[in-house]
């Protein structure tokens, strides 16, 4: 009864989500130092408007709102895809250290000033570190014996890449690159332009694909490895397609954006009710609920007077880590009140 009351509700999330997202990414066009009306965004849209606001609508928000939807759909992914695989709802891609390993990555191409000589320098390393960093924490999933477990591992995970950030930021040469490396690690989406987006997009893209590509195989993992097993499913095959997928489509994702925490977290639990508990029916509503949230959480960014514009990895955790208390006082299910 509850399961297929939750099916009848997921088409309708679905619809919402999409909503929220088209009207999200109208906004983030028209919000702006120099706000534009809807007609007028409409128009440059369709290549009707005047030079100056269809290039600050082509060349300056549109690529912002693509990378917003882009990103937000890969972190919320990539959080319902470990919390299937690890079957730990606590697991995320910022939780469990693989964000902070992917910004390493990325630091140390920012520091050698690799990103200026090769361009692909940055998501090659990005990925590579939470890589790294999600090989490190497998061995710990599979004897972890709750949830404290695991967060221990990745909070270590994470100040050792965090350790590492700081010896990079303490031997960098000049206050220059101090400051870039220190305003990446906030993480943003100001000023990026379409060879971000045509950066990122192919490997968030192929990350996605091994992820939906095991669905069927964290389902399995719902009813443990042996019964996995049973069902035909090749475990070390799975983890393998998994771990890449969330690490290729993370390291691009933090690449292009910083560190942007917790919307990896947050999605999958926002969605889950409306689905009926099996793992894979959450992949897809949690891809669009964290481009919802992103996509907001970066409107938000421009909506808050301030005199210098937030930073989205700052929005993100003020919006996230609330959400994540209450996942940890939550009584465990089944539990007596």
């Amino acid at each position: 009864m509850v399961g297929n009351a939750s099916a009848d509700r997921a088409p309708a999330l679905t619809v919402a989500l999409l909503a929220v997202i088209g009207l999200t990414a109208v906004a983030s066009l028209m919000v702006g130092p120099a706000p534009i009306p809807a007609r007028a965004v409409l128009g440059a849209l369709a290549g009707r408007a005047d030079a100056v606001v269809s290039d600050i609508v082509w060349q300056i928000r549109a690529p912002r709102a693509i990378l917003a939807v882009l990103i937000g759909a890969m972190l919320g992914l990539s959080g319902a895809a470990l919390q299937g695989l690890l079957r730990n709802p606590l697991a995320d891609p910022a939780v469990i250290g693989t964000s902070s390993s992917a910004a390493l990555g990325a630091v140390i191409a920012l520091y050698f000033g690799l990103a200026k000589s090769f361009p692909l320098a940055l998501p090659i390393l990005a990925v590579v570190g939470a890589l790294a960093g999600l090989a490190a924490l497998l061995p710990i999933a599979r004897r972890s014996q709750g949830p404290s477990t695991l967060i221990l591992g990745g909070v270590a995970i994470s100040a050792l890449a965090g350790a590492g950030v700081s010896l990079a930021l303490n031997l960098a040469p000049n206050p220059f690159a101090v400051s870039e490396i220190a305003f990446w690690l906030l993480g943003s989406l100001t000023d990026r332009s379409f060879r971000d987006v045509a950066l990122a997009a192919p490997l968030i893209a192929l990350g996605g694909a091994l992820i939906l590509s095991q669905a069927r195989a964290l389902d399995g993992l719902a009813l443990g490895e042996d019964a996995a097993r049973s069902l035909g499913f090749d475990l070390g095959r799975v983890q393998s397609l998994l771990v890449a997928g969330v690490a290729i489509g993370v390291g691009a994702s933090v690449a292009v954006s910083g560190a942007i925490g917790f919307v990896g977290l947050i999605a999958p639990h926002l969605v889950r009710p409306a689905t009926d508990g099996r793992p894979s029916q959450a992949l897809i509503p949690s891809a669009l609920a964290g481009a919802a949230l992103l996509g907001l959480s970066d409107l938000l960014v421009r909506l808050i007077p301030t005199q210098t514009e937030l930073r989205l990895g700052v929005v993100t955790a003020f919006l996230g880590a609330p959400i994540f208390i209450l996942i940890l006082l939550r009584p465990p299910a089944g539990a007596r009140p």
